[in-house]
C-alpha cells in the first residue's frame, strides 16, 4: 500500500474503513431474523445491533436493515443470574423497546412478534431471503427451523443456530457449538442441521410452544452464553467478507474452560 493509500484509509471513520470489506447484500435481500430472545439470543440481538449501526453508512438511499424478533416467553427473575434483562414482559418486546430507546434506527427496522415458532407460523417468521440467527435451547425448534429452511419452498436462506449445554448431570455448561446452513439458488451450499446431528433429526424433547411458557431450563453459564452469541456474530460476519472465496464451514464446537474453539468441514471441503 502506498503512502498515499495508507494517508487516504487513516482519514476514513472507523465504519467506513470496516465497510469496505464488507458485502452487505445478504442483509438487505431479506430480514433478519433473530429466534429466541434468552441466554443467546439477548447477547446476541444487543451485539448484531452495535453491528449493524455502524454499516448503515454502507447502505444506498433506498436500502434498510430489517430486524425481526421471535420468542414467546416472558423475562422473569429466574433469568437475572445469567442476563441484565431489559424489561419483565414479553422478550421480543422487551429487546425491540430497548433498542429502539438506545439507538438511531433510521435506516434500521426493528420489528418484534411475541410468539413461539410454530407449524402454523413458520412462514411468517422465516422467508424467501432471510438470514435466520437461532439461540434456542430445544431440539423441537431446531427441527422444525431446519425443515422448513430445508424443504420448504426457499431458494435463498442462511440458518445459523448456536446453542450450549447446561449444568446438569456432572457437566461443566463449557461446551457449546453453532450450526450453520446456506441455500442459494435452490442449492444446499452446506449441510441443514439435522444431517450430522440425530437428535435435531429426531427430536425427543418439546417446544416451548408446547410445554408451555413458565418451563424453566437448566442452569446455564453466561459465558457460555455469550461466547455462543459471539460466535454466531463470527459465523455471520464471515459470510458477509468471505463472499464465493471461501467455503462456509457447516459447524463451529467449543469449550470456553478448554480455551478450544474448532471449526469443521462436514459437507464440504474448505478452500
Amino acid at each position: 500500500m502506498s503512502q498515499t493509500e495508507q494517508q487516504s484509509q487513516t482519514e476514513l471513520q472507523p465504519a467506513e474503513v470496516i465497510n469496505k470489506q464488507l458485502d452487505l447484500g445478504l442483509l438487505t435481500r431479506g430480514r433478519l431474523v433473530i429466534i429466541g430472545l434468552g441466554g443467546i439470543g439477548l447477547f446476541l440481538a444487543r451485539a448484531l445491533t452495535a453491528f449493524l449501526m455502524g454499516l448503515r453508512t454502507a447502505l444506498a438511499d433506498d436500502e434498510d436493515i430489517d430486524m425481526l424478533l421471535v420468542d414467546g416467553k416472558v423475562y422473569n427473575e429466574r433469568h437475572l443470574y445469567r442476563m441484565a434483562v431489559p424489561d419483565f414482559i414479553n422478550k421480543a418486546m422487551a429487546v425491540a423497546d430497548e433498542i429502539l430507546q438506545q439507538h438511531d434506527c433510521l435506516g434500521f427496522n426493528v420489528r418484534y412478534l411475541p410468539e413461539f415458532v410454530t407449524e402454523a407460523n413458520v412462514g411468517e417468521v422465516i422467508q424467501e431471503g432471510d438470514v435466520v440467527m437461532m439461540g434456542v435451547d430445544n431440539h423441537a425448534t431446531r427441527h422444525l427451523v431446519n425443515e422448513y429452511c430445508f424443504r420448504g419452498a426457499l431458494d435463498n436462506v442462511v440458518l445459523i443456530s448456536g446453542g450450549n449445554d447446561g449444568v446438569e448431570n456432572g457437566q461443566t455448561g463449557s461446551y457449546g457449538n453453532v450450526q450453520l446452513y446456506i441455500r442459494e439458488n435452490g442449492v444446499d451450499r452446506t449441510a441443514p442441521l439435522h444431517r450430522f446431528h440425530p437428535e435435531i433429526a429426531d427430536p425427543q424433547d418439546q417446544s416451548p410452544a408446547e410445554l408451555g411458557c413458565d418451563e424453566s431450563g437448566v442452569a446455564q453459564l453466561t459465558i457460555t452464553n455469550q461466547f455462543a452469541a459471539a460466535m454466531m456474530c463470527s459465523t455471520l460476519l464471515r459470510l458477509l467478507m468471505a463472499g464465493e472465496k471461501i467455503q462456509p464451514y457447516d459447524e463451529v464446537a467449543f469449550d470456553v474452560v478448554e480455551g478450544i474453539s474448532q471449526p469443521h468441514w462436514l459437507s464440504t471441503k474448505p478452500r
